[in-house]
């Protein structure tokens, strides 16, 4: 069996707009979610700007009851949930009833690290001695599967329940597992996405090692520069994003909205060999997810009409267009439309590929591709390779049939899909 795969669904809670109708406005006109965070300078971390979502008490109480909310402190739980939540509602599919779950629906929901604040709550009273004041929840806000069990348990769902953890290929790994679940027909529908916690205790790590920019600390906005010669390191973000994928004939059979069809992807490792380290991408182990992404989707590389990119805002950005450039044989006017949407979130890290990917399918379906803030200053490594009209920094209304989304994450690993809209 080999199901067509498309998209009936989208979630997301991203710094720059919780909800679908107000992430689309914000990419569509280029507002940046980024913020001077004032924990972080009360700290002295180098870095004191962050993406980090704003949620509402409103938006809470729509997807958490009273009782939920007592004791609860995991960002990254409430992150997937809302989306999570507003994908399925998005998807048009209804809550199975308490007797019998959805066995032919599950969930795929990436997070690195789950429930750090409250995680650090139950050291401190463990170390006070108040075990028994821990309360009844600390353990599922702090599993990292928990943002799993919380969707699966709220939709009641009987498929398969789980969550990937690959740093910041997280989101397009987890969309890719339910991809092939549907594809090889161990389900009708999964719930895809990954989130991600805010804060101090999650960016920190970060900060230490330097890779987060330092000067804009009084310029938020213009703190995240991927692709321009002034950009000085990545900014810390947060996030979730989520996606319905249902085989076609199912989406079909119900009348359901497709926003577009997933072709195929790859995943892969560079191996910390060659150019690639625990931080650092191997180029040939890149370029081989890049190819083998093209094959597994059934096209070739003329017919890629965009690409969303991992670009961070590090000296890296320029290596990974070079990749690009080499694996589509495409330079000048003839390389595909390109963008980070990194430049008006931040890095989400574990949030940021599905986040970013239900930015790329919004693109596909509106017919646009969106601005990339903060890179009027090109650098020209990149500008040597492809023309600068191609990296457009207003909105660009375009005819697009085919997206590729990558991301590449700690430990030298790859993942890559390809989008296409629905025929």
């Amino acid at each position: 069996m080999s199901n067509r795969v498309v998209i009936t669904g989208m979630g997301v809670a991203a710094p720059n707009g919780v909800g679908l109708a107000a992430f689309e406005h914000a990419i569509k006109n280029g507002i940046s979610g980024i913020r001077h965070d004032k924990r972080l300078e009360e700290l002295n971390f180098s870095c004191q700007i962050a993406g980090e979502p704003v949620i509402t008490d409103e938006i809470k109480s729509k997807y958490f009851s009273e009782l939920e909310l007592r004791g609860f402190n995991s960002s990254g739980i409430m992150y997937g949930v809302i989306a999570g939540m507003e994908a399925w509602e998005d998807a048009g599919l209804a809550i199975p009833d308490k007797d019998a779950p959805d066995w032919e629906s599950g969930v795929v929901f990436g997070s690195c690290t789950s429930g750090i604040d409250k995680f650090r709550e139950g050291i401190y009273k463990i170390d006070d001695l108040q075990v028994k004041r821990l309360g009844s929840t600390l353990a599922i806000q702090v599993m990292n599967s928990g943002i799993s069990a919380y969707l699966g348990g709220k939709l009641g769902l009987g498929n398969q329940i789980t969550t990937n953890a690959s740093a910041c290929i997280t989101g397009t790994e987890s969309i890719l597992m339910a991809y092939d679940r549907i594809k090889a027909g161990y389900a009708t529908r999964m719930l895809a996405g990954s989130t991600g916690d805010s804060g101090p205790y999650i960016w920190g790590g970060f900060d230490a090692i330097r890779v987060c920019t330092y000067k804009h600390n009084d310029s938020p906005e213009q703190g995240s520069r991927p692709m321009s010669a002034s950009a000085s390191g990545f900014v810390p973000g947060s996030g979730a994003g989520a996606m319905v994928l249902e085989s076609l004939e199912s989406a079909l059979e119900r009348g359901a909205k497709i926003y577009g069809e997933i072709l195929g992807g790859s995943i892969n490792s560079g191996g910390q060999r060659g150019t690639g380290s625990m931080t650092a991408p191997n180029n040939d182990g890149v370029q081989r997810c890049f190819t083998s992404a093209f094959k597994n989707a059934g096209i070739e590389p003329n017919k890629i009409d965009a690409i969303n990119g991992h670009l961070t805002a590090t000296a890296k950005d320029s290596t990974e267009i070079a990749n690009w450039v080499e694996v589509l044989g495409r330079r000048g006017t003839d390389f595909p439309y390109i963008n980070s949407l990194k430049s008006l979130t931040g890095h989400c890290l574990s949030g940021a590929g599905s986040i970013e990917s239900v930015a790329t399918v919004l693109q596909l379906k509106g017919g646009y591709i969106f601005p990339n803030i903060n890179c009027e200053d090109l650098h020209p490594e990149i500008e040597a390779m492809i023309d600068k009209s191609r990296i457009t920094k207003t909105l660009q209304m375009s005819d697009i049939n085919i997206i590729a989304k990558a991301n590449l994450g700690f430990g030298d690993i790859n993942a890559c899909i390809i989008f296409k809209k629905i025929q």
